[in-house]
């Protein structure tokens, strides 16, 4: 006997942020429940969205933002969660001991029972991406979770780089895989490298849901940042990041069924046909094809050639 039908309702939250984070948390509630007003049954909230994106500079007191799970950021959203009855997916800035801290999220189910935590694992250190100085990498692997309304997997911005985090998710059974994001322009190089830039963040996770036959949604946010504190190090001219939003969702298929706009707030009501994972799966059967008795090397850092003889 066929199965009933499954389908759910995914909302994206961007939004820019400023420096006070409980105003930011105030902005990302009433986003959440405007999202739930419109139908969204699974609400998923940007890379780091309590604060300005602080990696920018290497300031050991931005540590005083970090919290830890459960805290008072997932407190007040797990009340959000079960007043709107929808799953909730809020990244936050994890303290989990005194110098170890995280970049993680937490997924709360439409009761606002904690269905889980994920903790970034793979971490940048790129120009205004300092993001080493203050993320742990995550220890906690990739997951899945079950909610009320879909089985969900998280990973956090520099994690959609890897189709290694994708497929491990996707083997664990998630039907949709949100990835919170805080990514941008440096401003001077946005002339001759912005469209290229943007195009790869798209085109590489529209390959994770065809590769993995699975929904991606990306959730971006907008504005310029730029630290509050000034550096000797840091010439006058500097412009901060201007980040790019364009967070969009695409199908098992690839194809993209929405996309927010670059320069300004937005929340992306999407509709998800969860029976299209197995349609798509039955036509592109990549998983049932995969030579698990082949891949031995992908655990290396390199394969390094054999020398000549």
């Amino acid at each position: 006997m066929r199965s009933p039908h499954r389908e759910c309702t995914i909302g994206l939250v961007q939004m820019s942020c400023t420096a006070d984070p409980k105003e930011n948390l105030r902005k990302a509630g009433a986003r959440i429940r405007e999202a739930a007003g419109r139908g969204a049954q699974i609400v998923c909230l940007q890379e780091l969205f309590c604060s300005l994106y602080f990696c920018q500079e290497e300031n050991a007191d931005w540590f005083d933002l970090a919290e830890p799970i459960p805290g008072p950021t997932t407190s007040a959203l797990s009340e959000i969660a079960k007043e709107c009855g929808v799953v909730v997916i809020g990244p936050v800035f994890e303290r989990r001991a005194a110098g170890i801290y995280h970049n993680s999220a937490v997924v709360l189910d439409a009761d606002g029972s904690l269905c889980g935590t994920y903790r970034k694992m793979h971490i940048p250190d790129d120009p205004l991406y300092h993001e080493k100085f203050y993320f742990t990498p995550g220890d906690l692997g990739f997951r899945a979770f079950d909610t009320r309304y879909a089985r969900v997997g998280v990973l956090i911005c520099w994690d959609q780089w890897y189709p290694e985090a994708a497929r491990l998710t996707a083997m664990q059974g998630a039907e949709i895989l949100f990835y919170p994001t805080a990514i941008g322009w440096h401003p001077a190089e946005k002339a001759a490298e912005g469209e290229r830039q943007t195009a790869a963040w798209t085109t590489v996770q529209h390959s994770h849901a065809i590769a993995n036959g699975v929904y991606v949604a990306a959730v971006n946010r907008v504005g310029v940042e730029r630290p509050l504190a000034e550096s000797p190090d840091r010439p006058a001219s500097y412009q901060g990041i201007e980040f790019w939003g364009g967070s969009f969702v695409c199908d098992p298929r690839g194809e993209q069924v929405a996309r927010a706009a670059r320069d300004c707030e937005e929340i992306l009501i999407v509709h998800c046909d969860l029976d299209l994972i197995d349609q798509t799966r039955r036509q592109w059967p990549f998983l049932r094809d995969r030579r698990i008795d082949a891949y031995e090397g992908i655990g290396r850092r390199y394969l390094d050639a054999e020398p000549r003889r």
